[in-house]
């Protein structure tokens, strides 16, 4: 029995009664997820935008995976500076400090960063967290005995924490990818990491991304954005984030009225998100997504960094969720882009044999940035400038 076998099997036995059609689900999602023609590497034209066979097959599904494009040398960065990131955490969500007595990551910040979840809860779900955008609870399993009371969830803000995650987030190919599809003045969204460890991680119901433009006339499948989602230990069916291809055209969906036709929790059609680690996901917000706790053996570590089109933000007021709502303006685009420019000369001196990005917007104001480590202790609390809709 091969390891994702294993998990599945693992999984199964918590649904009691429903063993049998949870296996049968989680087997099947998996062998339809890697039958799905939307995995490749990340290839570019002539003109430098993304292929158009990758373009087509990500409009086509909403979720595209460039397989390999983190190269092991930063992914062994990308895991070191994380797991020291994670030492640095509070002892649980009311702590001040970390296990050396330390004060605690992000501890007494203004901008919400670290979220703590039960283990195998489904913390957002049936709640009115997020404008209520979880509309129903999924299944939350018993957990071990030997389990923490709660275990780190979502990491917000992630770029003031994290060196590697920075330089991440100005990968060449990811930007130019970010281009293609949101055009040379793309506007940053939201950073974060998602926690989803083994036999603990928690559950995020299904739901749908993006709130102010749903009913506009010029809704498209863009209106609300994307996530990369760089994959740091790889992506399975039982650990990973659960897909309705081709919903991100369809408007807002009923999540509701799809869980009645299911009978059950498992949405009909659904595929796993299935990849490698190095691997990045490239997944439309509008897209019907969720997770279900990890109940397996294998843990996800999920490092996002969203992106607009400048169109979607300039004069929009704000969703509310990742910052305050308020009417953002060209001066805030602006504010919140400079930590891509510092990311973009952090990457730079870092990887210095590669051909660094070029944004257009900052070269067009003449904007220039200069990367040392200590400029890190700027970013605090940047993230109460995110462009959330």
């Amino acid at each position: 029995m091969n390891n994702i076998q294993k998990s599945i099997e693992a999984c199964a036995a918590h649904y009691g009664d429903e063993a049998e059609a949870v296996r049968e689900y989680l087997t099947q999602g998996n062998e339809s997820a890697l039958n799905i023609p939307n995995r490749g590497p990340i290839k570019f034209d002539a003109q430098g935008r993304l292929d158009q066979s990758i373009m087509q097959a990500y409009s086509n599904y909403g979720f595209y995976i460039f397989e390999g494009l983190v190269s092991d040398a930063e992914l062994k960065d990308l895991r070191e500076d994380l797991d020291q990131m994670r030492e640095r955490f509070p002892l649980n969500s009311t702590s001040p400090v970390n296990a050396k007595g330390e004060p605690g990551l992000g501890v007494g910040y203004q901008a919400l960063n670290l979220l703590w979840a039960k283990p195998l809860r489904d913390p957002f779900g049936g709640t009115e967290i997020a404008n209520g955008r979880h509309e129903v609870k999924l299944f939350e399993p018993e957990a071990d005995d030997a389990a923490p009371d709660e275990v780190p969830f979502i990491m917000l803000g992630s770029l003031q924490f994290s060196e590697a995650c920075l330089r991440l987030y100005a990968h060449p190919d990811l930007l130019k990818a970010a281009a293609s599809i949101n055009g040379d003045d793309f506007a940053p969204f939201h950073e974060g990491i998602f926690f989803k460890d083994a036999g603990v991680g928690a559950a995020v119901s299904w739901h749908q991304d993006g709130d102010t433009h749903w009913d506009s006339a010029d809704f498209d499948e863009g209106s609300h954005g994307f996530n990369f989602m760089t994959q740091v230990y790889g992506s399975t069916a039982v650990n990973g984030v659960w897909v309705l291809p081709g919903t991100h055209k369809q408007g807002k969906v009923d999540i509701k009225a799809l869980i009645d036709a299911a009978g059950c929790e498992r949405i009909e059609g659904a595929v796993p998100i299935v990849c490698n680690a190095g691997d990045v996901v490239i997944c439309n917000r509008q897209l019907v997504h969720g997770s279900f706790a990890n109940t397996g053996f294998e843990t996800r570590l999920t490092v996002n960094a969203g992106f607009h089109r400048r169109s979607s933000v300039l004069g929009v007021h704000g969703a509310g969720i990742h910052s305050d709502a308020v009417v953002y303006d060209a001066e805030r685009i602006r504010k919140r882009t400079e930590i891509l420019g510092y990311a973009i000369e952090a990457r730079r001196q870092h990887y210095s044999e590669e051909q660094a990005y070029e944004y257009q917007p900052h070269q067009q104001a003449g904007e220039s940035f200069q990367w040392e480590a200590a400029k890190m202790a700027d970013f605090k609390d940047y993230n109460l400038l995110d462009l959330s809709i």
